[in-house]
């Protein structure tokens, strides 16, 4: 861990910061602010001027189950009946009403411009919201399969610039879209770049550092994508208006790309790529910077050809999707691992892509979400480190799933309690994203454990794209949505509980000896079994 490999770690990381800028940006750029039917005044009406505002509009727009004035329906005709103090409710209730054909009237209080009041995305447009934020998710997943296959075959470097340059371009042009189809183009365009972004970030920076320093270096980005959310915070609060704030996270990926051609292609690529001589010369580049230039200039395409002669037959050796179910054992971890993955991005992003909801100050709201990262990750390493992953897995989901069910019984004037729970929530899927990656990568042999990760990956993303559309079935039953969310991750906590332990356990090399260790461990088991059935039998083997 030298100098080179400090320094390429903080260049890949700075960019990091504000990719959850743009994972949790609808949450600012896509609010809903208090808005109603746009009614027309009549001229010299002198009931106008004897009461407020919000009293006369009741004589043009219904009140709602709440008491308040309803958001998507207004009077076909005025109503000055309504304002007499003797006025009923049921009175209200035969009168005859429309949709708001003129137009939606929206607050300024907390958001000066967003894409909702842009576009009218509110009452029978409202999911057009919740699907501008799937298909940005679905560009993700697309994205992982697309630049994972093509950093494969043309470098991690050269992806991972173009992607940059398509973040910062995309993010610009969907700041400037004239409708809501060029903008949802434009975010699914720029969901892809984000794939590209994180796998090849994560690929060379694995590829560059010290196998006993990877841990390490995971947790460091994981507290900048942490980070990433108190700056989102602090810039939408400092910019109000939807396409400055989309331009503002967009342009300082122009600098990425700028700074990112002087990044060093990963060596252990270009030796399985077949191009030694490459690999030969970023080695010695990389040794200087280190100042070990000597040791450098020893190098050869016969001794990386000798150091790298495991990795390369490895590689060389056939493996596909299919081996993540050809066994029992594999498919029990494969069918366990995709639950845990799909289950946790599923419901984070179905409490972190509606702060709303939780009736406190949206931008409060972002920091307090951001802030509970911290020390949730730093309790599940302590507990992945000394108690278990299986449990730390296991716990972390079914912690989850109750308190997003415990949300549903908590009345919506209880806003702080309501909150609380919700961040538990948070943390604890936010601590069960951190034991997956750990977990997940021990469970799967050597042979196909990226393939494993990539299962892992794309389950997230499916779970990602599914989040913002069962808010629409709140239509249906306004407390439905929390019951999907929470349920979610206590049936994938109890999945997980029937995983592997793999703490203090060696990494298996390949299908057959995870097959060795499920029949060895079920071997035990039923003569554990035995062993109980055979001492209730025998009182005197009992109390031995």
């Amino acid at each position: 861990m030298g100098r080179f490999q400090v320094l390429y770690v903080a260049s890949l990381a700075v960019p990091l910061l504000m990719l959850a800028s743009h994972n949790l940006l609808q949450n600012f750029t896509a609010g809903i602010p208090d808005h109603r039917c746009q009614v027309h005044f009549p001229a010299n009406e002198t009931r106008l001027v004897n009461g407020s505002q919000e009293e006369v509009l009741q004589a043009f727009i219904p009140m709602d189950g709440q008491q308040k004035l309803d958001k998507c329906r207004r009077f076909v005709t005025v109503q000055w009946q309504l304002l007499e103090a003797n006025r009923t409710s049921a009175n209200e209730t035969e009168v005859a009403t429309e949709p708001c054909l003129d137009g939606w009237s929206y607050s300024k209080e907390l958001f000066s411009h967003t894409i909702v009041t842009e576009w009218d995305l509110v009452c029978e447009s409202k999911t057009l919201k919740q699907m501008a934020q799937s298909i940005y998710m679905a560009g993700i997943l697309v994205g992982s399969a697309l630049f994972g296959s093509l950093s494969d075959k043309f470098g991690r470097k050269a992806l991972l610039v173009w992607c940059y340059l398509q973040m910062a371009t995309t993010g610009t042009c969907a700041a400037f879209a004239p409708g809501f189809t060029a903008y949802c183009t434009f975010r699914f365009l720029a969901g892809l770049a984000m794939s590209g972004i994180t796998l090849n970030s994560v690929s060379l920076c694995m590829e560059w550092i010290p196998t006993h320093i990877r841990a390490v270096v995971g947790t460091f980005n994981g507290y900048c994508y942490t980070t990433g959310q108190f700056i989102l915070a602090g810039i939408a609060f400092a910019i109000p208006d939807w396409r400055w704030l989309q331009l503002t996270v967009s342009l300082p990926f122009f600098i990425f790309f700028l700074y990112s051609w002087l990044f060093v292609e990963s060596a252990r690529w270009l030796a399985t790529a077949g191009k030694p001589e490459r690999a030969v010369d970023e080695l010695k580049k990389v040794a200087k910077i280190n100042r070990r230039k000597e040791e450098g200039d020893k190098l050869n395409t016969e001794v990386l050809s000798s150091l790298l002669q495991k990795d390369l037959l490895s590689i060389r050796s056939r493996h596909t999707m299919a081996d993540l179910i050809r066994t029992p054992a594999m498919r029990k971890i494969s069918s366990g691992v995709s639950f845990v993955w799909f289950s946790t991005s599923f419901a984070y992003y179905g409490l972190a892509m509606d702060l709303q909801d939780f009736g406190v100050n949206i931008y409060l709201t972002q920091l307090i979400f951001g802030a509970v990262d911290f020390p949730a990750k730093l309790i599940s390493v302590l507990t992945i480190t000394f108690v278990g992953r299986r449990f730390s897995q296991a716990f972390a989901l079914i912690l989850a799933g109750l308190c997003i069910l415990t949300n549903i019984f908590i009345p919506q004037e209880l806003s702080t309690m309501r909150m609380v729970f919700a961040v538990i929530g948070k943390g604890s899927l936010a601590a069960s994203f951190n034991c997956a990656y750990i977990f997940s990568g021990e469970l799967f042999p050597t042979v196909i454990r990226q393939t494993g990760m990539g299962l892992g990956g794309t389950m997230a993303r499916v779970g990602g794209i599914v989040a913002p559309l069962v808010r629409i079935t709140g239509e249906y039953l306004p407390s439905l949505p929390l019951v999907i969310y929470g349920a979610a991750p206590i049936v994938s906590g109890i999945a997980a509980c029937f995983l592997p332990e793999t703490r203090n356990m060696p990494l298996p090399e390949t299908a057959e000896q995870v097959e060795r260790r499920s029949r060895k461990a079920t071997e035990e088991e039923q003569q554990m079994k035995v062993l109980l059935n055979s001492s209730k039998l025998d009182p005197d083997r009992e109390a031995s």
